[in-house]
């Protein structure tokens, strides 16, 4: 008595493409999928799969051969409110003659563990709110333009050095609480108006010459 099968066993040099889900990742990178007819198929992720697929999610399984098979796209998600490109290696985007854009309705975050470097020609930034936290940070340009509204610096310790500088205002108050101090090789001041200096002390020292000069003085 000849008994036939009902479903012949498969060869192993015969194509295969199989839609099931998937079950788990193993620790050494294989993924474990469930195919449609309840066998489970032990594979790796192809390179050219960049979409991370998750646990739950239906995938294609694809080969030359039961030997060589790979999931090659995540086809349906278990949950597609979260997508993630995952590579092994580094990841580059390029185009040869176009525009890179990445559009987010929401936030866009940019996250490295090491260093964030930006290169460009021409830069442009256009946000409603933005917020930099940098532990250390160092800017070398040619030019700085910028315009604000109100600008306001709060730190330990301020320090400028530069060979000319200019500041116009129509209005400047400054307060110091202990010592103010200027040190130049000439100091001038003019004003159109008044000139009051005032203190509980006061000293004026020459070390040669000092002139007072105006159409009257009072003294006392």
């Amino acid at each position: 008595m000849n008994v036939v099968p009902l479903r012949p066993a498969p060869s192993e040099s015969v194509p295969v493409q199989v839609l099931g889900r998937l079950l788990c990742a193993m620790p050494d990178g294989q993924l474990s999928v469930e195919g449609e007819d309840g066998a489970t198929w032990m594979c790796r992720r192809a390179a050219s799969c960049l979409l991370k697929p998750e646990p739950g999610d239906t995938v294609l399984l694809s080969g030359p051969d039961r030997l060589r098979v790979y999931l090659i796209a995540v086809i349906e998600q278990v949950d597609a409110s979260m997508s993630r490109i995952d590579v092994q290696g580094s990841l580059s985007l390029a185009a040869n003659a176009g525009t890179v854009s990445i559009d987010s309705p929401k936030d866009l975050l940019l996250r490295s563990g090491g260093k964030l470097e930006m290169q460009s020609r021409q830069w442009a930034l256009e946000a409603g709110e933005a917020q930099c936290n940098v532990d250390d940070m160092r800017y070398t340009g040619q030019a700085v333009d910028a315009t604000v509204g109100r600008l306001r610096l709060v730190g330990k310790v301020f320090e400028t050095v530069a060979h000319r500088m200019v500041q116009m205002a129509r209005n400047a108050l400054r307060l110091v609480d202990e010592v103010d101090q200027v040190r130049a090789g000439h100091l001038e001041i003019r004003a159109q108006e008044t000139v009051t200096l005032h203190g509980k002390h006061m000293l004026m020292t020459g070390k040669e010459l000092i002139k007072v000069d105006a159409g009257q003085i009072h003294m006392g």
